[in-house]
């Protein structure tokens, strides 16, 4: 679980940005998603002993890499200037680690957004989303020594890192299941130039289901 906890900063700096806003505003959710985010792989791999790029044919050591998937967590919150326009921040990240070759590593996106709530009704919302973030991305390599046979320990050494200006729009539709709880299945698409550096395209295709409570009146 230390990996997810070394986020719970920027939920805790979700909760500062927004709170001022309950008054001003009348209105904020917070929320923790899960989903997914996915883009194809390169079909291009990385040589374990130089870590160079390499091909499978080329090379019989050739480790590919990855397509982008697995479970995704996010955090979220929003803040509404009226019944039908508002902003907010969104961070999207894997909690472990995934293998990337001989690597290991972990995709991070984070943008923010303006908020538009074409229909906003007492139990559900049809909401879109669109703005500007980042992509970041995170290499390490785990390295294995003991003494003797008996005591080992595995490090894991930094080996880089890689950044990325994203756009990002969304839409989903909230559902108030009781009181100011809500849920809200969201689909989502990234444009991220220069992402092909690690996957096999610029464009990347998200689906999550968000848990949060609404602030302010309903």
């Amino acid at each position: 679980m230390k990996p997810i906890f070394r986020y719970l900063p920027f939920a805790f700096a979700l909760l500062l940005f927004c709170a001022p806003l309950v008054h001003a505003q009348g209105s904020f959710d917070l929320a923790l998603g899960f989903g997914t985010n996915h883009d194809q792989a390169t079909g291009l791999g990385i040589d374990p002993s130089s870590f160079n790029s390499c091909t499978k044919a080329g090379d019989s050591a050739c480790e590919l890499t990855p397509a982008l998937g697995n479970l995704f967590m996010g955090f979220e919150g929003d803040a509404m200037l009226n019944k039908h326009i508002g902003f907010g921040a969104e961070l999207n990240f894997q909690p472990t680690h995934i293998s990337y070759g001989p690597l290991q590593m972990r995709e991070v996106f984070y943008d923010f957004n303006g908020l538009y709530v074409p229909l906003n009704k007492k139990k559900f919302q049809l909401r879109f989303e669109g703005g500007i973030g980042g992509a970041h991305s995170g290499f390490t390599y785990s390295q294995t020594s003991c003494v003797g046979s008996a005591v080992c320990s595995t490090q894991s050494l930094p080996v880089g890192t890689s950044n990325h200006f994203q756009v990002h729009v969304s839409a989903g539709v909230q559902v108030y299941v009781k009181g100011h709880f809500f849920v809200r299945p969201q689909f989502d698409f990234r444009e991220v130039p220069g992402f092909t550096d690690q996957f096999g395209s610029n464009q990347v295709l998200g689906g999550s289901v968000w848990v949060g409570y609404n602030f302010g009146e309903m």
